[in-house]
């Protein structure tokens, strides 16, 4: 049976309820997003919660975290009771794209790790299928919300399959927001990257700051650049 909770250094996150289980997406943009002036932050799509007690760890920011499911809300809402932060952490069953007009332009940090599955086939359980495909929150459609709640100085970070980067920075660009951090994400070094984390702004940037992360130098032994990104989090990881 899998283990029903995921401890970190400094909370810990129970994920028997939700369809999608602490995984190591989540724990990259939670670590990478920029929150180091953070007021007001934003976690779509928070699931267990996970993103939004990380960035709660690096800021004193007020923070909201949304989930369509009602089951992940519930979970997401012990987490941060159960954790240091929870007096300054909102949860609530939303549909972001349903947000109300006093939420616009309110959130300096937007963060998500989208649904981000096309494919035909699914799998037979609706929670799952809810939180790993787009049906419910396709790209254009959490543009548009991000778009309208992030204010005119604040940075949208999500993390996607590299593959699906090109289309979501072309979506983003119509919806006036621009690239302006991009770190692509490699299992191990010398592989192609797999995954690719990203942040927009609302105003023009000259130039778009890309880098490159392995996650392991070889097989089990992690690279210092993975060692120093997530060392306030895994416990298995010491600086």
């Amino acid at each position: 049976m899998p283990n029903p909770f995921f401890k970190f250094k400094k909370f810990v996150v129970c994920h028997d309820k939700c369809a999608m289980k602490v995984g190591t997406d989540a724990v990259l943009l939670g670590a990478w997003a920029d929150v180091s002036r953070a007021k007001n932050v934003l976690d779509i799509g928070t699931g267990t919660g996970v993103i939004a007690l990380m960035a709660a760890q690096r800021c004193d920011a007020e923070i909201l975290a949304v989930d369509i499911d009602r089951d992940a809300a519930l979970q997401a809402r012990q987490n941060a009771d159960e954790s240091p932060w929870g007096g300054r952490m909102t949860v609530a069953c939303q549909d972001v794209k349903a947000m109300p007009a006093e939420y616009d332009g309110r959130f300096d940090v937007i963060l998500s790790n989208p649904p981000y599955f096309v494919e035909k086939v699914k799998c037979p359980e609706t929670k799952r299928n809810t939180a790993r495909h787009t049906d419910e929150l396709d790209f254009p459609s959490l543009l548009e919300a991000a778009s309208r709640l992030l204010s005119d100085d604040g940075a949208f970070s999500v993390v996607l399959p590299a593959g699906a980067a090109a289309d979501f920075i072309s979506l983003a660009v119509r919806r006036k927001l621009w690239l302006k951090r991009q770190t692509w994400v490699s299992h191990r070094a010398g592989m192609s990257p797999k995954r690719v984390l990203m942040s927009f702004v609302k105003h023009a940037v000259p130039e778009t700051e890309v880098g490159r992360l392995a996650i392991e130098a070889s097989p089990k032994v992690y690279t210092p650049e993975f060692v120093e990104l997530v060392k306030d989090y895994y416990l298995f990881v010491t600086s």
